[in-house]
């Protein structure tokens, strides 16, 4: 009774709570955050630190702040590295979202990685707790990315899908509102960024940013050859001289960057597929793979894919928001959430 209640009362919430974006859904109004999980804090001459900006405004300091200031990613390959900052993150996140006139604390639904450890699912729930959680489920991200996608995942009939992260990606093959087999590999749109970062370096001898390298990897980024080669002009610090210099990038070498850390992903799928039961694995011929997450939306990794597996791959209608849409639908079933969420 008391349950139902409070489900009456507060704005219960999910969480894709990510590598490089957060995005945040609340029950009955869709998502209504969706922003960059970087936090800048302040350090004082006593030591002690204090939360200066969260998302978006943080974003815009990487790479450009003083001395006493740092702008920190708290969540790191999925997972949370620094305790203290991702609570702050997640109050942030939470006291935005929940009405401020609710009297009572929301429900929260995290998606995480499944390469989870118990360790890293006790730092989730214990931060989502004292950042004023009632209830904490936390939610694998391939099986919110399914339910996101629109898959059918109560069926006794496999479904495949890919979640192309910011630190991880994740492959999982579901039937029966179960994982059957899963593979995670630490790689995903960070290790892309930092891919293009060390090309620079090494062929151009060029230091560009983390924030230039995403803005490449979005503008000319392409994971196969398409015939008409993009360029772009990147500033960066020239190694030899030590001064700003400018050069000229094509899409062509950014696929040469690209081609390691995007068979990496590849090889993460296959070995997936091989683990396979062999009903399951008809079933994904016939009804293909779903892609989704940040990285899917990289030019042409479909296209790469389905080369490599020789398999339909189906890209999500909205790969970016797939995992937090699939929480929320999950948030809005409790039966179905009790289903799916991590014991």
């Amino acid at each position: 009774m008391f349950n139902w209640l409070a489900g009456m009362l507060s704005s219960d919430l999910a969480i894709d709570l990510g590598t490089a974006n957060t995005l945040v859904y609340v029950r009955g109004r869709g998502i209504i955050c969706s922003e960059p999980s970087v936090v800048a804090v302040g350090e004082g001459n006593n030591g002690a630190r204090k939360v200066l900006s969260v998302g978006t405004e943080a974003k815009e300091m990487i790479g450009r702040t003083p001395g006493n200031i740092k702008a920190i990613r708290p969540i790191k390959d999925g997972v949370i590295a620094d305790f203290e900052v991702t609570e702050a993150m997640l109050r942030y996140f939470i006291r935005r979202a929940h009405n401020r006139t609710r009297l009572v604390r929301p429900r929260i639904v995290i998606c995480v990685p499944p390469c989870i450890t118990s360790v890293e699912k006790r730092a989730v729930r214990e931060s989502a707790i004292s950042a004023g959680a009632r209830e904490v489920f936390l939610m694998e991200e391939p099986m919110a990315a399914a339910l996101g996608a629109g898959l059918s995942i109560t069926e006794p009939t496999g479904n495949m899908v890919i979640d192309v992260g910011g630190g991880t990606t994740d492959v999982a093959v579901i039937s029966l509102a179960s994982v059957v087999t899963s593979s995670s590999v630490r790689v995903g749109g960070d290790k892309l960024d930092e891919a293009i970062i060390n090309y620079t370096k090494r062929k151009h001898n060029l230091l560009v940013g983390e924030r230039t390298a995403e803005i490449v990897k979005i503008t000319i980024g392409t994971a196969m050859s398409s015939g008409s080669s993009k360029t772009m002009e990147i500033k960066g610090r020239d190694l030899v001289a030590g001064i700003p210099k400018m050069i000229v990038l094509s899409s062509d070498e950014v696929r040469e960057a690209l081609s390691e850390p995007l068979h990496q992903i590849i090889d993460t799928v296959l070995q997936t597929l091989e683990r396979t039961p062999p009903e399951l694995a008809a079933d994904i011929v016939d009804r293909g793979i779903v892609l989704v997450g940040g990285g899917a939306m990289l030019r042409d990794f479909d296209q790469l894919l389905r080369a490599e597996t020789k398999l339909p791959i189906v890209r999500g209608e909205d790969p970016f928001t797939a995992v937090a849409m699939g929480a929320g639908k999950a948030l809005d079933s409790l039966g179905l959430l009790r289903d799916v969420a991590i014991s």
